[in-house]
């Protein structure tokens, strides 16, 4: 593995008596792409929220090229290089694509507190121009004036793939990034993660197995909150015990 961009340290979530993430140690290499693995309920969603400070653990920490950022909010986690995009669709419905991913690489730039909007258009060209970078690598240059709302599931998930990716991060981790498309979106998604892999480390959710053997260098495996396995993808395929954990629990 290349050296750890991010790694966890018994990093413990419990929801009362649940405990949703279970002393995990892990380490993400540096221009990898990992998929994060496990049946239902396994703990990936909560694993995704302590790295990005949506929640606080309870026990343990998340180190981000050796520094400790568990417990800072998501706005912060956000402008050291961390993004996500999520399993549901977030974006301005209203707003055409470019709106979109302008405003996501303008924070990146200069915040999002009220001053920062009121600054003349000029000081958001470089953001506009940028959109315009990242709407051209999705492959959503046709569709940059339409309305978020009216661009095809496909291309209202990729879009959510470049709003993250326009803050310029060294860490993009992607929430189930083809769920609900069809064969030849989800082949697109494909092209599209190996493309972005070029120039930024991946940790992607993931339940679609011919997408996690396509894009991954490695797997990590979560069964019940704790981390069961990580290996190259071929390793994973014959881990006995994680056949075992995938027919007894589903995927």
């Amino acid at each position: 593995m290349s050296e750890a961009l991010l790694r966890t340290a018994g990093l413990t979530k419990e929801f009362g008596e649940i405990t949703a993430v279970d002393d995990v140690n892990v380490e993400f290499g540096e221009g990898e792409t990992t998929a994060l693995i496990g049946p239902n309920g396994a703990g990936k969603t909560t694993f995704f929220n302590l790295l990005t400070g949506v929640l606080e653990p309870t026990q343990g920490e998340v180190r981000f090229r050796e520094e400790v950022i568990s417990g800072r909010p998501p706005h912060e986690i956000a402008r050291i290089g961390i993004t996500r995009s999520y399993q549901i669709t977030n974006f301005f419905p209203g707003l055409s694509a470019t709106e979109n991913v302008r405003l996501a690489a303008q924070a990146d730039e200069t915040g999002f507190g009220p001053s920062d909007f009121l600054r003349h258009n000029r000081s958001i060209e470089s953001a506009t121009t940028e959109a315009e970078r990242v709407l051209s690598r999705l492959g959503l240059s046709d569709v940059a004036d339409r309305p978020a709302h009216n661009l095809s599931h496909g291309q209202q998930r990729h879009l959510e793939m470049g709003i993250a990716f326009a803050r310029d991060p060294d860490l993009l981790l992607l929430d189930e990034p083809t769920a609900g498309m069809s064969p030849s979106e989800t082949n697109d998604t494909i092209t599209l993660i190996q493309e972005l892999a070029e120039d930024v480390t991946i940790v992607i959710v993931e339940h679609d197995m011919n997408v996690v053997m396509d894009v991954s260098d490695r797997i990590a495996v979560m069964y019940h909150g704790s981390l069961l396995a990580v290996d190259e993808p071929d390793e994973i395929r014959e881990n006995e015990e994680v056949q075992d954990v995938y027919l007894q629990g589903g995927n």
